[in-house]
């Protein structure tokens, strides 16, 4: 069956007020339902690319592509949890609807089936100071699956973490894509975690970003550790690794 694209980066550059050039030429289409991670050395743009997906930032050339012409609703998860200090779990997870004009009881079954599916029912009246650094991480999942989002934008969630509680995320990310079915699409530095969670990798070069390579990985959702411990999975990883390397070749920039 042939894939149906949800949005596409055509052509799409971007330049900062400080001359900095953070992408040129990137072409990339996402397709319905998958999950993309993208990977590559740090300042290469692909948290940039991120942004521009989600329309916090425009293109200084080329352009943003949706299916339908309509931007899709989207959830972003930040590299920081970003939770209000002040509030509790549930009025974190409230935000985003309460920005939208939903009232409180409006809003209620929806901020605790999100809390739910994340694992935090219980600690919907915690404030930030009590939690983990994986619980934080997992209220700013909840806040973004609050509105059922067709797409998930993911910008490193879990690169501050340990690494027991990174993979016990990279599986709970995976059951909720299950559960879902929402399109994810996936920043990080990580070759074994791309390998792990993603239907496809594209391989960014060093900035200006654009894309040099991109893998299928071809191992059906969900996954687990008898994945993790395979011939496959290690063959995968060396083959993204290698790309990876061809990639650092790619452009002119200078990684910070």
């Amino acid at each position: 069956m042939a894939r149906q694209s949800l949005v596409q980066l055509v052509d799409a550059s971007k330049i900062f007020a400080s001359g900095t050039q953070a992408l040129r030429g990137l072409d990339l289409t996402i397709y319905q339902g998958e999950f993309l991670s993208l990977l590559g050395p740090s300042g290469c743009g692909k948290s940039t690319a991120l942004r521009l997906i989600a329309g916090l930032i425009e293109p200084t050339g080329g352009a943003v592509e949706w299916r339908d012409r309509t931007r899709a609703e989207i959830g972003f998860v930040f590299q920081d949890p970003t939770l209000m200090p002040w509030a509790n779990v549930e009025s974190n997870v409230f935000l985003p609807m309460k920005l939208r004009g939903y009232s409180r009881a409006a809003a209620a079954a929806k901020v605790s089936e999100a809390l739910q599916l994340v694992g935090l029912s219980e600690f919907a009246d915690a404030y930030p100071r009590e939690l983990s650094g994986g619980m934080k991480m997992r209220v700013s999942l909840a806040r973004a699956l609050a509105l059922k989002p067709q797409i998930l934008l993911l910008d490193e969630p879990f690169a501050a973490l340990d690494e027991i509680t990174r993979l016990r995320l990279n599986d709970d990310l995976l059951r909720l894509k299950s559960e879902l079915g929402a399109t994810i699409v996936f920043v990080t530095h990580s070759v074994y975690e791309s390998v792990y969670l993603s239907t496809r990798i594209a391989i960014f070069s060093n900035r200006p970003g654009k894309i040099v390579e991109t893998i299928d990985i071809g191992q059906a959702l969900p996954r687990d550790e008898e994945f993790r411990l395979s011939s496959e999975y290690g063959s995968w990883c060396r083959q993204a690794s290698r790309a990876l390397n061809r990639s650092m070749s790619e452009g002119r920039g200078i990684s910070p």
